[in-house]
C-alpha cells in the first residue's frame, strides 16, 4: 500500500539554554501537532509517533498528544534510536500505513537538551563507581558501546573516523563554513515550515558572518592536536518537528493532495566506535536496493552532526555536492537529537518543492545505527 506525506512543520531550532531553556519538549512539540492538525484539517489521527533521546522517560509522545488536545483514543508511541529517533518514528509510521494498520499518522520527534536530566546508576550497577557527573553514579550521556563508557563518546567517534580517513581539520572547517552560509541564504525557503513558539520565529544557531579564521579559534574538546572542534561539530539544541503520513485511501476520502510519496526506508548498523559512518552506509544500502545512484537524486539531506560526515560524502560523490544539504544542516542549525530526522525530511520537502524529482535523507545514530528514507515529489 502506498504511503504519502501531506507535509510537515517544525519549531525554530534553538540553542540549548536560551529561548526554550524552561520549556518542556511536550509543550513545544504540542504546538507543532496543533499546527499540523489545523493545516490539514485532521479531525482524527490513528497514532502519533515521537522520537526522543534524552528526555525524562515515560511515553513522552502520549503526554504530548494529550497536551496538544487530541482525543484520549489517539494512540501514541515514543521511539529511541538516539540521533536517528525522528527518522525511525517516520519509518515505523510508513510501515504501519503500508501494512494497512493505519491510514493517517503524525510522526517525527522532539528534544530538549536544555532540560536533559541527570541520571544515576543503581549502586548495584558496576557503572555506579565509574561515573560521577555532579554526584557519584551520575551521568547525562548513555552508554552506546559495550567497549566504551565515556561522556565524549560521540566526539571520540568522529575523531576516529577523521584519523582513519586522513581528514584534515581544514576540510572539516570548510564544511562548517559552507553549512552556515547555505543556511543563512535559505531562511525564506524554510519560513513557511516553522511554527512560532514562545515568541521565537527563526532558528537561532546560524552564524551569518562565520569564517575559517573564527573556526581556527574554536575550542578542541578532545585536547590539543585533535581535529573535532566546537565549530565543526553540531551544537546542542532544542526543537521539534513532525510530518503527516497518509494512505491513498485517506487522501481520496479527504480530497487532499500530498507533497511527496515515500518510496522506501531502511536502517542498518556500523561500528559503534565510528558511528558517523552510519549515514553514508544506510544511504548506500537504500539506493542500491532501489537500483538508484546519487546522481539520479534531486536533493540529498544527511544530518551533519559532525563535518566528517560531509567530507566522507564529498569524497565519495564530488559531483553531487551542490544538491547535498542545499539549505545547510546541523552544523548551522544545530541538532535536537530526537527531532533531527524529521527536520531533514521537512528540509527535503522544501528542496523538492523547488526541483521536483527524488530525494533522500540519511542520519547516523549514537551506537552505530542509521536510518534512511527515499521519497518522490508529487506536487
Amino acid at each position: 500500500m502506498s504511503v504519502y506525506i501531506l507535509g510537515g512543520l517544525r519549531t525554530p531550532i534553538v540553542v540549548a539554554g536560551t529561548k526554550f531553556k524552561s520549556l518542556r519538549p511536550e509543550i513545544f512539540g504540542a504546538e507543532v501537532l496543533r499546527a499540523l492538525r489545523q493545516k490539514f484539517f485532521l479531525q482524527h489521527v490513528d497514532e502519533i509517533i515521537c522520537g526522543n533521546a534524552v528526555g525524562t522517560g515515560g511515553n513522552i509522545s502520549r503526554l504530548m498528544t494529550l497536551t496538544a488536545g487530541f482525543d484520549d483514543s489517539t494512540a501514541a508511541l515514543t521511539v529511541d534510536r538516539q540521533c536517528a529517533s525522528g527518522a525511525a518514528a517516520i519509518s515505523i509510521a510508513y510501515a504501519k500505513i503500508s501494512a494497512g494498520l493505519a491510514d493517517v499518522v503524525i510522526a517525527g520527534g522532539a528534544e530538549s537538551s536544555s532540560l536533559q536530566p541527570l541520571r544515576v546508576y543503581h549502586p548495584n550497577d558496576e557503572r555506579f563507581n565509574l561515573t560521577a557527573v555532579e554526584i557519584q553514579g551520575g551521568y547525562r550521556t548513555a552508554q552506546f558501546s559495550p567497549n566504551e563508557l565515556n561522556a565524549l563518546a560521540m566526539l571520540k567517534g568522529a575523531q576516529r573516523v577523521a584519523d582513519a580517513e586522513n581528514i584534515s581539520k581544514d576540510e572539516l572547517d570548510a564544511w562548517a563554513v559552507t553549512s552556515h552560509q547555505r543556511a543563512a541564504k535559505s531562511v525564506d525557503n524554510l519560513r513557511g515550515y516553522i511554527v512560532e513558539v514562545a515568541g521565537v520565529r527563526e532558528d537561532t544557531g546560524i552564524k551569518k558572518n562565520i569564517s575559517r579564521r573564527l573556526l581556527e579559534r574554536a575550542p578542541l574538546p578532545l585536547g590539543a592536536g585533535t581535529k573535532i572542534s566546537a565549530g565543526n561539530a553540531c551544537r546542542i539544541n532544542d526543537g521539534a518537528a513532525f510530518v503527516v503520513l497518509a494512505s491513498e485511501k485517506f487522501l481520496r476520502e479527504k480530497n487532499l493532495s500530498p507533497a511527496a510519496k515515500i518510496l522506501d526506508v531502511t536502517t542498518g548498523g556500523v561500528n559503534p566506535l565510528e558511528s558517523p559512518r552510519g549515514a553514508q552506509v544506510v544511504a548506500d544500502k537504500l539506493l542500491a536496493r532501489n537500483g538508484l545512484t546519487y546522481e539520479e537524486l534531486s536533493a540529498i539531506e544527511f544530518n551533519e552532526a559532525f563535518a566528517v560526515i560531509d567530507v566522507l560524502f564529498e569524497r565519495a560523490h564530488p559531483n553531487c555536492v551542490d544538491k547535498f544539504n542545499p539549505f545547510g544542516d546541523a552544523l548551522a542549525y544545530g541538532h535536537p537529537y530526537g527531532a533531527s530526522g524529521a527536520i531533514l525530511l521537512i528540509h527535503l520537502l522544501a528542496s523538492l518543492k523547488i526541483s521536483g524529482g527524488l530525494g533522500l535523507l540519511s542520519i547516523a545514530g549514537a551506537g552505530g545505527t542509521g536510518e534512511s528514507i527515499l521519497i518522490e515529489a508529487t506536487e
